[in-house]
């Protein structure tokens, strides 16, 4: 499939990277700053190019821009788009944009609203899409498969998801640094401690989802009676630690 990229930075840069792994994917590249889409050409192959080749090319085309920089570009895609003959369809990861609007600015054309994450770069990331391009929903899945898990919900909760999935790589790495901090605290390297606390949160993650369990039955066969675990266990409910996690993710919902 051949996908346009317009928009490199950390999270455009991210999809790239994942559809890169697709062999069959041919992949066109787009950044107002060209050396900033060179780089991750050399990095992941595929063709540097203008918006207008990429438009004309491309049969799924990802706006990987801010939403304040989203208007003004939209005025220059408009009437490419509308030039456009073969099926294809547009895919924005805008914030708080919704397809409603994303239609005012780039006319009737097939939409797909997706909100992914930044472990999208490494095959493990969390992808909420939702749209009217029906036709085309299994073409960009398919393309987008090495990106990670895909979840389809009705838009009026990609907010609630993106402050999941979305806002939640920046609260988990902040815990992620904690720990380590408190390992190197009680005499561990801090190459060593980040380690222990990256594998730990990777392998309890790949536990809740395979087991199927829920997360307060894996929690609590870790915490024997007693013993050291449900010790920081009190510890964390003591200093509002899931409280602090709520209204977190609450807050960046109504940002």
């Amino acid at each position: 499939m051949k996908i346009a990229f317009i928009g490199t930075g950390n999270m455009g840069g991210a999809l790239a990277r994942a559809a890169s792994r697709e062999q069959e994917n041919r992949i066109y590249l787009v950044n107002r700053h060209p050396e900033k889409a060179e780089a991750l050409r050399r990095e992941i192959g595929g063709e540097v190019t203008d918006y207008a080749q990429a438009v004309r090319e491309a049969e799924l085309v990802f706006l990987g821009v801010k939403p304040h920089v989203l208007p003004e570009l939209c005025e220059t895609l408009r009437p490419l788009l509308r030039e456009k003959k073969a099926p294809f369809a547009v895919v924005s990861m805008a914030a708080g944009v919704p397809v409603a609007r994303l239609r005012e600015l780039l006319g009737d054309c097939p939409m797909i609203r997706i909100m992914p994450n930044t472990p999208v770069a490494v095959g493990e990331g969390m992808i909420l899409y939702t749209g009217d391009a029906e036709e085309e929903m299994e073409a960009f899945l398919h393309a987008m498969r090495f990106a990670g898990r895909f979840l389809r919900v009705e838009e009026r909760l990609m907010d609630a998801g993106m402050a999941v999935s979305g806002c939640g790589p920046a609260f988990v790495d902040l815990f992620v640094e904690a720990l380590s901090d408190a390992g190197v605290a009680s005499g561990l390297s801090r190459k060593d401690a980040t380690v222990l606390a990256a594998q730990m949160i990777l392998g309890s993650a790949r536990l809740i989802l395979e087991s199927g369990r829920h997360p307060a039955e894996l929690k609590d066969a870790v915490c024997s009676p007693g013993g050291t675990t449900i010790q920081g266990v009190r510890k964390l409910e003591e200093k509002g630690f899931r409280s602090a996690v709520i209204e977190a993710v609450i807050a960046a919902r109504d940002a």
